[in-house]
């Protein structure tokens, strides 16, 4: 597969963070997989298991190949799968999304970002270790926090209460909708553009992007 190298506004790779098996499908951990599965769904793109530790394939989003990948590895070492598929097919760093859950955010809140730090997040600090580098895109989706603190493995690792349950569905469309603006505009338009709507004196308003 030829793919282009990218610009930091030019995603090719867009890497969902999540947990392998039936048991974790639907865990507010696996955000980032559903993302994903969203958008070859709706694009018809098939994904593989071979080569990688990862499930990946390529399809066109906005007229332009994109990889997608759903490391295998489990979350704490997701940096295995995202190095060994950048480095395959000579991705830059820079031309990487990558996808997942965040408890500093509330619940249904989206937000994208360049670089910065895990937050905590042993998917994310995985591929830091492993690229050597925090400059990446990431689409962060809010998952709100436990009422304890020392709930928050098993509060990852479960599906999302029914109170939260709606909200939880509608985000992973925003989520892949918001790719969808990556891959169409660049990220530094989208993120202006997904981040204002985002924000909490103007969610729900129309901002026309």
């Amino acid at each position: 597969m030829d793919l282009p190298r990218e610009t930091e506004d030019n995603i090719a790779a867009v890497v969902g963070l999540g947990n392998p098996g039936k048991q974790y499908e639907n865990t507010r951990h696996n955000a980032g997989f559903l993302v994903v599965d969203r958008l070859i769904r709706d694009s018809g793109v098939s994904l593989q298991e071979r080569k990688f530790k990862a499930s990946w394939g390529a399809g066109q989003i906005a007229g332009r190949k994109i990889l997608f990948v759903k490391p295998l590895t489990f979350m704490n070492r997701s940096g295995d799968a995202v190095g060994e598929i950048l480095r395959y097919f000579g991705l830059p760093v820079g031309g990487m999304l990558v996808v997942h859950d965040d408890l500093d955010l509330p619940p249904g809140r989206l937000r994208l970002v360049r670089g910065g730090g895990p937050g905590g997040h042993r998917g994310v600090s995985s591929i830091i270790a492993h690229l050597g580098t925090r400059d990446f895109a990431r689409l962060k989706l809010g998952i709100g926090k436990p009422a304890v603190k020392e709930q928050v493995e098993a509060f990852v690792l479960q599906p999302p209460c029914v109170d939260e349950a709606a909200i939880f569905e509608d985000m992973i469309g925003r989520g892949a909708e918001a790719v969808r603006s990556v891959l169409a505009v660049g990220l530094s338009a989208a993120m202006n553009c997904v981040n204002r709507k985002e924000s909490p004196a103007e969610t729900g308003s129309d901002s026309g992007c």
